[in-house]
């Protein structure tokens, strides 16, 4: 199944496909090379249809060891590409957008061919990515915005992602999005008004996994494990518990139950856990990721 997936969406892609049908990254950092190594790892794109630019070599030159096209002008990326990943800072997306305004000798040089722009940025609304597009880069006469949220994960095709999108987009489109999403784990489409909550959980949540990891790993080092095995282990587990809820059905907490032993090493355990305030300490970091998206994202009008 897999593999006929692969060969539709290449297929498509390569489908007379000219310079300007290819898949481009505004952006060359971690979330980007998340998406775009993950597709040309897997064969789901090739390095040749891709494009991606960055202001600096740094973050350029493991995508130019792929093959990939790489160029240190955005508006590059805009004109070679139909769907154009802005995987920049939010802070950094207004100056992103100036960019690509681009004039030739006093008169403005537009791009007359539909773009199709996907932000895994946090905070910025399908309505202002586009206001902003509108005002600040007017050489761009036709495109339309995805949001997405994705998190570093999809490297390793084990990512979530979540997804929004104009109303008017043309599903052949948004159908390769999603496609091209779907090689790099989960991704379900959700209101735009839930984005905050889920940037919070799916996209910062694997920097707190990664902090239980390393505790667990700590704890097992005091105890004389080797620091290897120790983070192969805590590793696994995260892992394995994981699958135990998607697999099983079952609710974290009978499956955590069925663990407990009574006055067992399990449930002493968990009883200093909780003596440390565990679970309100993972919720107050969820609540308080939510409200800095919201902070970012009031810096300008919803619709």
């Amino acid at each position: 199944v897999v593999v006929e997936e692969n060969c539709k969406l290449h297929l498509y892609i390569n489908k007379k496909m000219t310079d300007e049908e290819g898949i481009g990254f505004i952006g060359a950092g971690n979330m980007a090379q998340a998406i775009g190594l993950r597709l040309i790892n897997e064969g789901v794109l090739k390095a040749s249809e891709v494009i991606v630019s960055a202001p600096t070599q740094r973050n350029l030159r493991l995508w130019a060891e792929k093959g990939v096209r790489t160029t240190n002008y955005n508006v590059e990326v805009v004109e070679k590409s139909r769907i154009i990943f802005i995987a920049v800072k939010p802070q950094y997306f207004e100056e992103t957008i100036k960019s690509l305004y681009v004039e030739n000798n006093g008169v403005m040089r537009t791009i007359w061919t539909l773009k199709i722009f996907v932000s895994v940025m946090a905070g910025k609304t399908i309505h202002y990515i586009s206001e902003t597009i509108k005002n600040l880069a007017r050489n761009i006469s036709h495109f339309r915005v995805i949001r997405i949220m994705p998190n570093t994960p999809c490297l390793v095709g084990s990512g979530c992602s979540v997804i929004c999108y104009d109303s008017d987009i043309s599903e052949v489109y948004l159908d390769q999005v999603k496609t091209m999403m779907t090689h790099t784990g989960t991704c379900d489409d959700i209101p735009e008004h839930m984005f905050d909550s889920v940037a919070a959980l799916c996209g910062g949540g694997p920097a707190y996994v990664y902090m239980v990891i390393e505790s667990l790993a700590d704890g097992a080092v005091r105890c004389g494990v080797p620091r290897d095995l120790a983070l192969k282990l805590a590793s696994q587990t995260i892992v394995g518990a994981g699958k135990m809820v998607l697999e099983t059905g079952k609710h974290p907490g009978q499956l955590k139950d069925e663990v407990c032993s009574p006055a067992g090493t399990t449930i002493t355990a968990v009883h200093e856990l909780e003596k440390s305030g565990i679970r309100g300490a993972f919720m107050n970091a969820i609540v308080a990721a939510t409200n800095r998206s919201i902070e970012l994202s009031q810096a300008h009008p919803k619709k």
